[in-house]
């Protein structure tokens, strides 16, 4: 069976589309595109620039974008203020891509990092991160962002009780059918550097987000992260990050049978550029090996920065 490609094709277990990728975008509030040293080929857009790249998703098949602010430093407050701003970066990019008409799925990141001052996904009060006055503000933040057109709500803060509270202030304020995609199994992970490279974080990062993100020596503790934002209403969960986290995908796939997505995230992003430019690795084949591997594990979506060139390879 595996001596032909017409018979291994036949045999194949799992398989990879543009229609199983979701395309991260970083933006800004500048006229011109932006490098990201740290992660090659990435850059902060333009509003302009997300609706170009949005129309190019279309284009190849890809079926949603997820936005991800550069917010200016001079907005960056300890209470994170510029999140519920209506009209903040987040909101004016998701309004210019729903105004270009575009078939195409957006999904917002619902965190207090990129607003923040001290760099944590939530509020903090003497030194900790709180959590309940951080849910207030995640729904506040959740609500600017589905009046603006965003599709897809996607809690990444990793606090107790914010998948239902957030679902709650949804349906409330008549956004019933805004779907809500929860990090359920988020750890606190060294490959998220070159993220917070881009969103502008690592720099004013105190401290770290073990208090709140999950122990990479945990799997059970992922399932029971799960369930509950299930019975909370999450439509569907993400684990993150991808690669050194496949049995977490197996496990929540096989204990849920629901949608369950995965983030391939910058650092394993940067690691398959930063070899193949060294000659170390022919990029195009680990770039969809490493994609197969997650639909393999279970994976029903990967948001991957690799999106537009592994879909127009497919």
């Amino acid at each position: 069976m595996r001596r032909y490609d017409w018979s291994r094709r036949l045999v194949r277990e799992s398989s990879l589309s543009p229609g199983d990728l979701i395309w991260p975008l970083f933006v800004h509030d500048q006229a011109e595109p932006e490098p990201i040293p740290t992660m090659p080929d990435v850059m902060r857009l333009s509003l302009a620039g997300v609706v170009e790249a949005g129309r190019r998703a279309v284009d190849l098949g890809i079926p949603a974008v997820a936005i991800f602010p550069a917010v200016d430093p001079a907005l960056k407050t300890d209470d994170a203020r510029e999140a519920v701003n209506a009209d903040n970066l987040v909101c004016r990019a998701v309004r210019a891509l729903k105004d270009a008409g575009l078939d195409l799925g957006v999904i917002c990141d619902v965190a207090l990092d990129p607003y923040s001052s001290h760099g944590q996904d939530g509020l903090v009060r003497d030194g900790e991160v709180v959590n309940d006055e951080t849910v207030d503000v995640l729904c506040k933040q959740a609500i600017v962002q589905a009046q603006a057109g965003c599709d897809v709500i996607a809690p990444s803060d990793m606090m107790d009780g914010r998948i239902g509270r957030v679902r709650e202030a949804l349906d409330a304020g008549g956004f019933q059918h805004v779907q809500v995609l929860a990090y359920a199994a988020k750890y606190a992970s060294a490959f998220y550097g070159p993220f917070r490279d881009a969103v502008g974080s690592s720099g004013v990062l105190r401290g770290d987000k073990k208090t709140y993100q999950m122990d990479p020596a945990n799997t059970d503790e992922a399932l029971r992260e799960t369930a509950l934002d299930l019975a909370e209403g999450a439509d569907a969960v993400m684990v993150k990050p991808g690669m050194p986290y496949l049995d977490i995908v197996r496990r929540v796939k096989d204990a849920f049978a629901c949608p369950t997505f995965v983030y391939q995230v910058s650092g394993e992003y940067a690691m398959l550029r930063f070899a193949a430019q060294q000659d170390a690795l022919d990029l195009d084949r680990v770039m969809l090996e490493s994609l197969l591997g997650f639909k393999r594990a279970g994976a029903d979506a990967v948001l991957t920065y690799f999106a537009p060139h592994a879909a127009a390879l497919l």
